[in-house]
């Protein structure tokens, strides 16, 4: 596993939405905002599927997820690559339902993807664009 940096979590602090990607086992890419992203610690980052059609789909077939960190607080640039897990109930699931309708009362919190970090990679322009940081 690979654990993000102080300097990853405070970028990730900085962000309203994620654009996550996801692919299908056919390898067909399908990019979307999410706005409920949280680090659970170092390792794992917590996503809340509240009105997923194609992106549960392809994580169904292809449990493979990327997260794209990038904003004028961030401070550069990163990628995140992982592995994901459907939850849909269990403590962890009502934690996650909490935390969402806390903020978004009518949410349907419908599942909990649980991605495990597997790889983070450079994507601010320039030289080390691409290059693989942890």
């Amino acid at each position: 596993m690979v654990a993000l940096t102080e300097e990853m979590k405070t970028a990730f602090r900085t962000m309203k939405a994620f654009p996550v990607a996801t692919a299908s086992k056919e390898g067909w890419p399908n990019v979307v905002p999410i706005g409920f992203v949280e680090i659970v610690d170092d390792e794992t980052i917590w996503i809340a599927d509240n009105f997923m059609k194609k992106t549960l789909a392809n994580i169904q077939e292809n449990p493979k997820v990327s997260i794209y960190v990038w904003g004028p607080e961030t401070k550069g640039c990163f990628q995140v690559k992982g592995d994901v897990e459907i939850r849909s109930s269990g403590p962890e699931f009502e934690k996650m339902q909490f935390t969402v309708r806390s903020k978004m009362a009518k949410a349907p919190a419908k599942n909990l993807l649980i991605v495990k970090i597997r790889e983070v990679y450079e994507c601010t322009p320039g030289p080390k664009a691409g290059e693989k940081i942890l």
